[in-house]
């Protein structure tokens, strides 16, 4: 099953802002033949909490202005994991350390990793 449309455009405004904020290692995996929580996951990582925020931050505002709303933001206080979710995608925001224990490619490793222009 290919992206919709609309996860496509939320995929490319989401990754764009948080290009902007160097966010870093960031990747796309379409989970929609795994899983019903949501179509795609996109996953990155930041240095610290500041730039975890600013890269929510920004993420939430592009994708505002472009008309979507997200549904739910989780973890924005301590920052070392945000959680936003924009229709059938969900975006992971880490730091590197909450990254890596939590290790979100291997638990969706049947999922397929979407290469997506930045």
């Amino acid at each position: 099953m290919a992206l919709s449309e609309n996860a496509q455009k939320i995929i490319e405004t989401g990754i764009k802002a948080l290009s902007e904020k160097k966010a870093e290692d960031i990747r796309v995996i379409d989970i929609s033949k795994i899983s019903v929580i949501a179509d795609a996951l996109v996953i990155s990582s930041g240095n610290n909490k500041k730039q975890v925020q600013a890269m929510s931050d920004e993420t939430d505002e592009k994708l505002s202005m472009a008309g979507f709303e997200h549904y739910c933001i989780e973890g924005y206080d301590t920052a070392n994991w945000i959680l936003i979710g924009y229709e059938d995608v969900i975006f992971h925001l880490f730091d590197k350390e909450t990254r890596s224990f939590y290790d979100l490619e291997r638990l969706y490793r049947d999922g397929e990793i979407v290469e997506m222009p930045v």
